[in-house]
């Protein structure tokens, strides 16, 4: 397992409260989880949300391996305990959950996916690709406001900080080292109660049809989807992607 770096946190909630790990996606930071932050303390949970490698205030590496973003989240640990009573990971952060849970079945009680990127295909990635250079390209407020005019105008401030905040090589080599994106075999093996909380197809989702058919076959996976959302449930439907989550956990 490559060599882990220590993750920065923000927290919500009481840290004498059971706790819960959020990971978030490619080009994103730990401050753009604030929906989720803010709902698990409101109901009781103390919510930890890191910065992954080369994102935000997290150290740089050269290793930008989904085995590497694995290998952090692995080796952060709640502040009481051995386990999180829940990890929630959104798309990268997905893929790095499965990865870590699948390695340390008792690293946590639950887990919770949002859309997340067991398996790139070459159109998924070249979508990917592309949001990302325009990101960059134009990381404004006023340019994110553009592209998502109904993101509420704290993801749209945060969306942007973290763009100019992450690492654009970082970004860039998540793509280039990981030439194959699949961790189905490490999804399809999870032991640990798993619900995934599903993207809208019709608006886009990278987890969908078969690869979500072939997941769903392991009996300790479950989903559900949220209409009218695109890839990033939380900022497209706020509400209802909370009670999914909410309901995950009770």
């Amino acid at each position: 397992m490559p060599a882990s770096v220590t993750l920065p946190r923000l927290a919500w909630g009481a840290p004498d409260r059971p706790a819960v790990l959020l990971a978030h996606g490619l080009g994103s930071d730990a401050a753009l989880m604030w929906r989720f932050g803010s709902a698990l303390a409101d109901a009781g949970w103390h919510a930890v949300a890191v910065d992954l490698r080369g994102h935000g205030d997290a150290p740089r590496a050269l290793d930008y391996t989904l085995a590497a973003y694995a290998a952090d989240l692995a080796a952060t640990r709640p502040p009481h305990g051995e386990a999180w009573g829940a990890v929630v990971g959104h798309s990268l952060g997905g893929a790095a959950v499965t990865l870590a849970a699948a390695g340390d079945p008792a690293w946590a009680r639950r887990i919770v996916l949002v859309d997340p990127a067991i398996q790139l295909a070459d159109g998924d990635r070249e979508i990917v690709r592309a949001s990302q250079e325009q990101a960059f390209a134009d990381p404004t407020v006023a340019a994110v406001r553009a592209q998502h005019p109904d993101w509420h105008p704290i993801d749209v401030e945060l969306k942007a900080r973290a763009t100019q905040r992450a690492s654009r090589w970082a970004v860039e080599q998540t793509s280039l080292q990981n030439t194959t994106w699949d961790v189905r075999i490490e999804a399809v093996a999870l032991t640990v109660p798993t619900h995934i909380i599903g993207a809208d197809p019709a608006v886009h989702s990278i987890f969908t049809g078969a690869l979500a058919d072939e997941v769903l076959q392991n009996p300790a996976v479950t989903m559900t989807v949220v209409t009218g959302a695109g890839h990033s449930p939380h900022r497209d439907r706020p509400d209802e992607t909370v009670a999914a989550l909410l309901a995950a956990l009770d």
